[in-house]
């Protein structure tokens, strides 16, 4: 009589569903070009100013300094190349997926990571553009949990209209099921 009140069966694993078959969509190829924008702006910027202060006519630089500041643009011209490399491969692996139950994310280079987050545990979603978002009609879509200090995850780089649909689905799913 004691077991018509508890179960607790055995699930084989051999019988979950793949991960892998999940149909993940990539961000907008905009967010993508918008990073390599920025990062190239920013590391030309300093590039400059580092050349203006080398050889600007005004103030005779010590000569450590006059060594040191070729040094320090080769320095910024490599870190500003690897962060390009590093966005133009990496923007491209952002992917997400909306499911009937849950909302995936999937990034990462180095180290990849598989966020699944169920809709029912989602306490709030939050749109967040900022200005160089908005220019590029971009948003991010940010995701809190029910019980976490800060948001589970954010996916970057949402068209605006995808962004307000996939937040839309979200919080009318979860009242829908908070009934």
């Amino acid at each position: 009589m004691a077991d018509s009140f508890f179960s607790n069966n055995q699930i084989e694993t051999a019988s979950l569903p793949a991960i892998q078959n999940i149909a993940l969509e990539p961000v907008s190829a905009r967010y993508r070009m918008l990073n390599l924008c920025v990062c190239s702006s920013v590391t030309v910027a300093i590039l400059l100013m580092l050349g203006l202060l080398l050889y600007q006519p005004i103030v005779r630089l010590p000569e450590d300094v006059r060594v040191l500041l070729p040094l320090l643009m080769i320095l910024t011209g490599g870190v500003g190349g690897a962060r390009f490399v590093y966005h133009l491969i990496a923007d491209s692996k952002v992917r997400f997926a909306l499911r009937e139950n849950d909302l995936v994310l999937e990034q990462g280079l180095f180290f990849s990571t598989l966020l699944c987050q169920p809709i029912l545990r989602i306490q709030h979603v939050e749109l967040s553009r900022g200005l160089l978002q908005r220019w590029a009609g971009l948003a991010s879509l940010k995701v809190y949990s029910a019980g976490g200090a800060g948001h589970t995850f954010e996916i970057p780089g949402l068209e605006r209209d995808v962004a307000q649909k996939l937040r839309h689905f979200i919080v009318h799913h979860s009242a829908l099921d908070a009934k």
